[in-house]
């Protein structure tokens, strides 16, 4: 795929030198442009003829986007089609739509996204998922994963057939593979702040940056509706929207559920022995409360937000927090998945005392689940079954171990 790309690149060279060795065959008037062919002139539209005029300062808010639960970014919609997308603490994005003019007058820190993006480089992870859900796939020409790192198997088949090329992790960049390739435009997490000098250089090539923060929403919902941004970003808001609104509607008997008292501990087991969780603010205790669970440890909830809100404690404070937890659901992303009880043990022998493995209410998550960020109402409902123990057999994301 890459060498077709570069044979077609080449060609199109060639013949672009070809064409300058003739007289020019295109004359235009005024702010309208003529071709000849065979002795005819057909008439062109100058799309900027009709934009030229477009001051920014001229351009009105029709409305804003309803948001339900997404904290982290908005949408204002303006006249001529233009949207104004906002992301906290990170800045404002234009996307002027296709076929139009960048409007005259435009602050210099808002980041312009000329027309919606057809190469677009993904190094946010998170937003795979999205982009495959709203049918937007083919708009993306580079990934900042290796196809054997994906577990969003759409996105693994079109890098295994050449759809998708791997540029480089957010850190480090094939600049000359993208630029090459015609990227426009770098999704990236806020983890490109500690490599700046990288989205400086590809804003001085031209390629727009847009830093997405949907791992900063605390609220459950509030990440899945980012797949609105997405939608907006790539001219997907209808389908963005429905789905949306199809895993609210699926939601909602859970959430209207009384608490049923269960107490659940997510947490893994680190190299060194010490037991990373998730602060009780963070999106997955609101997962497992908004499921009729109460997350343990409760009193974790820290005073500094981060992306991931995890920490790390001892065992021994673990133990005496959770020793008595009806559930414990051991999170596989850090040091990958275990399949039974004695693996769980084999990292502690504590494990061995706790009424969850006692009773066989040891869960461990597949891998496959953070990348699938549309999956939070399917992983809300394996909650549900658990923490009300029905049908434990079939909770698709969360697997129990023996």
């Amino acid at each position: 795929m890459l060498n077709l790309r570069r044979g077609r690149r080449i060609l199109f060279l060639l013949l672009f030198a070809l064409l300058c060795t003739f007289p020019c065959a295109c004359a235009t008037q005024g702010n309208v442009a003529y071709t000849e062919d065979a002795g005819t002139k057909e008439k062109v539209t100058d799309a900027s003829a009709s934009d030229a005029d477009i001051r920014w300062d001229n351009l009105k808010i029709e409305n804003s986007m309803d948001l339900s639960y997404a904290t982290q970014f908005s949408v204002d919609y303006y006249t001529g089609g233009y949207k104004l997308i906002s992301v906290s603490d990170i800045g404002d994005y234009l996307l002027v739509p296709d076929g139009k003019n960048v409007p005259e007058g435009l602050p210099s820190d808002i980041t312009v996204i000329d027309g919606t993006p057809k190469h677009a480089y993904l190094a946010a992870t998170s937003g795979m998922d999205f982009i495959v859900k709203i049918g937007r796939l083919n708009n993306l020409s580079f990934s900042g994963t290796k196809e054997d790192g994906w577990y969003v198997e759409e996105a693994r088949e079109a890098m295994e057939e050449g759809d998708i090329l791997y540029a480089g992790k957010y850190s480090a960049p094939d600049y000359e593979l993208i630029l090459d390739e015609g990227c426009n435009l770098a999704i990236e997490n806020t983890m490109i702040y500690h490599n700046p000098e990288v989205k400086e250089k590809l804003e001085e090539l031209g390629i727009p940056v847009l830093v997405e923060r949907s791992s900063y929403e605390s609220h459950p919902l509030g990440r899945l509706e980012w797949i609105r941004l997405y939608g907006v970003l790539f001219d997907k808001e209808e389908e963005a929207d429905s789905f949306y609104e199809a895993e609210l509607e699926k939601l909602e008997p859970i959430m209207k559920k009384e608490s049923c008292n269960v107490t659940v501990a997510f947490f893994s087991v680190t190299a060194n022995g010490t037991i990373s969780v998730r602060k009780s603010n963070d999106y997955v205790a609101q997962m497992i409360a908004l499921s009729g669970g109460t997350y343990v440890p409760e009193q974790l909830a820290g005073e500094e937000e981060n992306a991931l809100s995890t920490m790390n404690i001892q065992m021994e404070d673990f133990y005496a927090d959770a020793k008595n937890a009806d559930i414990l659901i051991y999170n596989s992303t850090i040091e990958g998945e275990i399949s039974t009880l004695e693996e769980l043990k084999q990292k502690n022998a504590l494990f061995a005392d706790f009424q969850a493995v006692q009773d066989g209410n040891v869960y461990c998550t597949t891998n496959n689940f953070f990348q699938k960020s549309t999956a939070i109402g399917d992983f809300m409902e394996d909650l549900n079954k658990i923490i009300r123990n029905t049908d434990t057999e079939e909770a698709g994301y969360l697997k129990k171990l023996r």
